[in-house]
């Protein structure tokens, strides 16, 4: 018989698995917050539960905060700066998804500052498009304005002794942009001036 078989005449039972040991800590440690913490209270010496009382004293601060500033701006200032931390933080989003930024290494620090230099202003760009777009109520996805400016091009070209110059029209919202900026398009055609050719030196 193999030594592992147990004979039905001894009665033994097998052996049931052995509890695992407690949790130091009791339950309150299988909450990875330890911010949750202050919500519970023990009920026994390994068990907790929810305490409602802390859970509605802290109830009465909801949606409330306090914003400390050494500047002299007024509270509601204070406030609107502070909600656009969250526009900075979408800002850059984008400038690392729709702006195409991604690492580059750089042999200098000139180099350095001159890339932070350039990413920043194109995001101060993106902002001051934006902003002019809401004073004209002007709904724009950025992907639309890139598409619809992309569009945009001029030609220059000679015929019977002429040059034009040809510019394709304007399409989706590439006219309102232009008219949120305040900058006024050329011409679909124009004629330019004959260039006289420089004598060789």
């Amino acid at each position: 018989m193999p030594s592992s078989a147990v004979p039905s005449s001894t009665g033994c039972a097998p052996s049931s698995p052995k509890p695992a040991p407690a949790k130091a800590g009791g339950d309150k440690a299988l909450v990875g917050n330890s911010g949750f913490h202050r919500y519970l209270k023990t009920v026994s010496a390994e068990h907790f539960a929810v305490d409602e009382t802390r859970v509605a004293e802290d109830a009465r601060f909801d949606g409330l905060y306090v914003l400390r500033t050494n500047t002299k701006l007024t509270p509601l200032q204070v406030m609107l700066r502070y909600r656009d931390l969250l526009r900075v933080e979408q800002l850059f989003r984008q400038a690392k998804a729709v702006l195409a930024t991604r690492p580059i290494y750089h042999s200098s620090d000139m180099a350095i500052r001159g890339h932070v230099f350039c990413s920043f202003l194109a995001l101060l760009l993106v902002k001051e498009l934006e902003d002019r777009l809401h004073r004209h109520n002007i709904a724009a996805e950025w992907d639309d304005i890139l598409r619809d400016l992309d569009r945009l091009q001029e030609i220059e070209l000679e015929q019977d002794g002429k040059r034009f110059l040809l510019r394709t029209p304007t399409t989706g919202v590439a006219g309102k942009l232009f008219q949120a900026v305040g900058v006024a398009l050329p011409p679909n055609l124009q004629e330019l001036p004959l260039t006289t050719p420089q004598p060789a030196a």
